[in-house]
């Protein structure tokens, strides 16, 4: 369904190519943002913490992706075509680096990171799908229902 009613202004060709961004946008990438950056169980009790949390996950990307399009800026590499998960990978890698550098230091520093950033391409991979399926393993264990005292008083008994 569109609005783009105008057949001369908007070709099928280019509404199908929004239509697979958008895709891509949506289903793939926030189930790929939701896995790298440890989204798919918030640990959160209260409305306001989930809302902080959920926060915290933006930014974070925000961050990362900021610095995949920085690494790309005067490059001929698509932006999209970085490794998110390398890139947070490797801004984990600096950050006790930048924690150490003189301030002096820290403009070379910080163009290290994005050399590092820039040499993680990912294939291009057209029309990838990948299955739906539960990646989180069971433990072997129940979950915790009661008070922890009540479970060591029943250990103990």
């Amino acid at each position: 369904m569109t609005t783009l009613m105008d057949a001369k202004r908007y070709r099928k060709a280019k509404l199908a190519e929004l239509y697979h961004l958008r895709w891509q946008a949506t289903e793939v990438n926030l189930r790929h943002l939701k896995t790298t950056l440890a989204m798919e169980m918030i640990a959160a009790k209260t409305p306001a913490m989930v809302t902080k949390s959920i926060w915290v996950h933006l930014l974070t990307y925000n961050l990362l992706r900021t610095l995949m399009w920085e690494a790309t800026a005067d490059s001929e590499v698509d932006a999209l075509r970085l490794s998110l998960q390398g890139t947070r990978q490797q801004f984990n890698h600096f950050r006790p680096e930048f924690l150490h550098l003189a301030p002096s230091q820290q403009q070379r520093g910080y163009q290290a990171l994005l050399s590092a950033v820039q040499e993680l391409i990912v294939p291009f991979r057209p029309n990838r799908s990948e299955p739906r399926v539960v990646k989180r393993r069971p433990k072997p264990f129940p979950r915790m229902q009661e008070p922890r005292s009540v479970l060591k008083a029943k250990l103990v008994a």
